[in-house]
């Protein structure tokens, strides 16, 4: 059996040796000097870009499968046109492992708000970084299906605008819950993924980070379409709102705020203090590390 890395070291005198493996320090709330790095404003303008992307492509292809299954337009056998949902789902896990992993190094590669509280709860980020991605991803989601408008403005309005709404059949708590669920599934695999601890223990099984962060956002997609269109990022519902500007649309436009940001905490809760809970945190003996 695989022995847990930080608690390998021998035991003693009641006390551990030191973990082989190093977290980074806790972000400051407020770093007023961060505001003076040049840094700071290139992950923030890479975050609206990368937002901008994914929702041009993802709504893009929303709109595109609406056509292409529309039967006035496309034909009686228009149902056995276009992507369809695994289609669509794809294409926004597909976007999501693209995005992260060329802006990682970068931002962060966060692309959503959800995510972005997550890690501020977490301490990874300062308050001012967690501030001005979440502007900078609202901005580039507006702009993003702004594009879509503009290139495709005959289909655009006809077709839903990409907005998430909740679907008949299906009461506004039941939409709530699966935005929680949805999202913590996205935030706790981002945690997961980028535990300094879990790549110090399986270093021996590389893992790109983007690769599960991507596949998670296309599970919780097939999962969740049917009831609300899978929102889990608010500023991916923000902009199609916004551009689309229907009023079924912002009645429930709530939900994919809310959801949301409370699977977020609960993920970032679960994971600093249940599974990277040290024995020593805990007070307890070193049965928990075995």
């Amino acid at each position: 059996m695989a022995k847990d890395i930080e608690a390998a070291a021998a035991q003693e005198g009641g006390e551990y040796t030191a973990k082989d493996y190093s977290d980074p320090p806790p972000a400051p709330l407020i770093d007023a000097e961060e505001l003076t790095k040049w840094s700071l404003y290139r992950a923030v303008i890479a975050e609206f870009v990368a937002t901008l992307l994914f929702l041009y492509i993802t709504v893009a292809t929303v709109i595109g499968y609406k056509h292409q299954t529309d039967s006035a337009e496309s034909g009686p056998d228009a149902a056995c046109g276009g992507v369809g949902i695994l289609g669509i789902a794809w294409a926004f896990g597909g976007m999501i492992f693209i995005l992260v992993y060329c802006t990682a190094g970068v931002s962060g590669g966060h692309i959503n708000p959800a995510v972005t509280l997550g890690l501020f709860l977490a301490r990874k980020v300062s308050l001012v970084r967690a501030i001005l991605y979440i502007v900078a991803q609202c901005l580039g989601a507006i702009c993003g299906v702004g594009l879509v408008k503009g290139f495709q403005s005959a289909f655009y309005v006809h077709y839903g605008g990409g907005a998430n709404e909740l679907n008949d059949g299906y009461s506004k708590g039941t939409g709530l819950a699966a935005e929680i669920i949805g999202t913590f599934v996205l935030v706790y695999t981002v945690f997961a993924a980028t535990d300094p601890k879990r790549n110090a223990r399986d270093s021996h099984v590389p893992v790109l980070a983007p690769l599960p962060i991507g596949f998670a956002v296309f599970m919780v997609h097939l999962a969740t379409i049917p009831i609300t269109g899978t929102g889990i990022n608010p500023a991916r519902s923000l902009g199609a709102a916004v551009i689309y500007n229907n009023d079924k649309a912002w009645d429930d436009h709530w939900i994919f705020w809310v959801g949301p940001f409370i699977g977020a905490a609960i993920a970032a809760a679960y994971h600093q203090y249940v599974l990277r809970a040290s024995a020593a945190k805990l007070g307890s003996s070193a049965s928990f590390n075995r």
